[in-house]
């Protein structure tokens, strides 16, 4: 099989959904969104305290949904405040909403 050497284009539809999906990859992550949603906000002392994990294994959770946009954080030092971005949110919210609401294509009969 020979593969070719073009670079593939995507949309920047398709490259966001990837990065939220990317972001929502791992159950932890999962969690502090469904913390969040529930608050205002909430410090990430707090989250520690709410998900039995190590305050820098928390961190890199939150670094991960920051940097696809999901959330926000407020730095007063010593504290972080984080929040749902509900702008970034209900984009997300809508692409994949679409995503799901196509019709899938009659089975093919494998499995």
């Amino acid at each position: 099989m020979q593969r070719t050497s073009t670079a593939v284009e995507y949309s920047g539809r398709e490259v966001r959904m990837a990065s939220v999906a990317k972001a929502l990859g791992h159950p932890v992550r999962i969690r502090i969104l469904e913390l969040l949603s529930r608050e205002a906000c909430c410090f990430t002392g707090e989250l520690t305290g709410l998900i039995p994990m190590a305050q820098s294994t928390i961190s890199q959770h939150l670094k991960a949904l920051l940097e696809a946009g999901l959330i926000q954080g407020e730095i007063n030092p010593p504290k972080v405040r984080y929040c749902i971005n509900r702008e970034e949110w209900e984009r997300a919210r809508a692409l994949f909403a679409g995503f799901f609401a196509a019709e899938a294509p009659p089975s093919c009969g494998c499995g």
